[in-house]
């Protein structure tokens, strides 16, 4: 992480979960962050506990369904910070009881619009950022699912259905950086059930899992991070698979 101390990250879906934890690591390992989240009080208290850290966090209320919200962000990472080199799209939603034959229209759009159009549209302004400035070394990590390589099961189709967009976008936009010969490097991490709340959400109540396995924990992902971020200029490391041990699917 030593090369990245003194440049600028932004990470969506920065209140809680993975984003929260990663935004920590990052100010702690002396980079600039700006970090988003629709709960205001949550990111309030993150302020506080990276106060003190080497790096520096700013953070900012934005629906990741809002292309406004998103503008106004990209807005705030200009005036604050300038630049960008690292780009995490985190934020994402999930709702297993939205199927492809009973789900609601509204469910269906939220998925959309939050793990697919939002993720673009962060990775356009993010890029067109960095070329403004010149930065050829960058890193874009999307932050995808298991969902997004087989089949979940009995539920949660539609949601699987936004994750395997995102994994044809990061190889789609390795390719579209490689055409241009930007060397930024684009990598794919894909979690299987994580300690975050985010399986209780999606599928209206606790998680079955969490009852007989060992799940993962937020650091395991902030750990898969740094790896890829971590690793020489010359190494993309482009698709991370990280599962519980005990996750049967």
């Amino acid at each position: 992480m030593d090369r990245w101390v003194g440049r600028v990250a932004m990470v969506t879906g920065g209140s809680g979960g993975i984003g929260r934890a990663l935004v920590k690591k990052f100010v702690q390992s002396g980079l600039k962050v700006l970090t988003c989240g629709r709960n205001v009080n949550k990111l309030k208290t993150l302020e506080e506990e990276c106060r003190g850290m080497p790096g520096k966090l700013v953070t900012i209320r934005c629906d990741m369904q809002s292309e406004i919200d998103i503008t106004e962000m990209f807005a705030k990472l200009r005036s604050e910070f300038g630049r960008l080199d690292i780009l995490v799209n985190n934020a994402g939603v999930g709702n297993n009881n939205a199927s492809m034959l009973s789900g609601e229209t509204s469910d269906w759009r939220e998925m959309l619009e939050t793990n697919v159009l939002a993720v673009a549209i962060c990775t356009r302004e993010g890029v067109k950022l960095m070329r403004e400035c010149e930065i050829n070394d960058g890193h874009i990590i999307n932050i995808g699912s298991m969902s997004g390589h087989r089949i979940p099961g009995k539920a949660g189709h539609f949601y699987s259905i936004t994750k395997f967009a995102l994994k044809e976008m990061t190889e789609g936009l390795r390719r579209e950086l490689r055409e241009t010969k930007n060397q930024t490097r684009v990598t794919l991490i894909s979690p299987g059930i994580v300690s975050t709340g985010f399986h209780d959400y999606a599928r209206g109540g606790p998680s079955p899992h969490k009852r007989s396995i060992q799940v993962l924990e937020t650091d395991d992902i902030v750990d898969a991070v740094v790896y890829a971020v971590g690793a020489p200029p010359h190494v993309q490391i482009h698709d991370i698979l990280i599962r519980p041990t005990e996750q049967v699917a």
